[in-house]
């Protein structure tokens, strides 16, 4: 069965990627709540109720899906702080970026991200991936709790 995320973190400055993942994942009612956070220090803040966000209820999203090229802060050090930190330690980031470069993915994996994709360009391919990307993160994956820690430590 297929559960729906309550919110889910976009970090995105294309527009047009943003409209692409907004469709995929509402035509297939996947997630309740999409954030957009179009740069990496506004995801940053987000995740840390920071700037802008600062206030804000400090629940985090279920899942992030984060690109790598983005202004401000870069998607890679936005991994690097969100693994860095007790409260989004264990938050599922997948890396979804027209990155090709190796260097990319093998620094994505060895900060700690959950997957990574590369986004197709076609447009329907595009539509299809973030689909799959759902059902996998939504249907089959079983997510951390920190309830866990809790119930180890009793």
């Amino acid at each position: 069965m297929i559960r729906k995320l309550r919110t889910l973190l976009l970090v995105e400055d294309n527009r047009d990627d943003v409209e692409l993942t907004r469709r995929a994942f509402e035509k297939n009612a996947l997630v309740k709540e999409i954030v957009v956070a179009s740069d990496g220090q506004e995801a940053l803040d987000y995740l840390f109720s920071a700037g802008k966000h600062a206030g804000r209820d400090p629940g985090m999203p279920e899942l992030v899906l984060l690109d790598l090229k983005l202004p401000r802060v870069d998607g890679l050090e936005v991994l690097r702080q969100i693994r860095g930190d007790s409260r989004t330690r264990y938050l599922p980031v997948v890396v979804l970026t027209t990155s090709v470069e190796q260097r990319d993915l093998g620094q994505s994996y060895a900060l700690g991200c959950n997957s990574y994709v590369r986004k197709p360009v076609d447009f329907c391919e595009f539509l299809e991936a973030a689909a799959q990307l759902g059902v996998y993160w939504l249907g089959l994956n079983q997510p951390y709790s920190s309830e866990w820690i809790r119930e180890e430590s009793a």
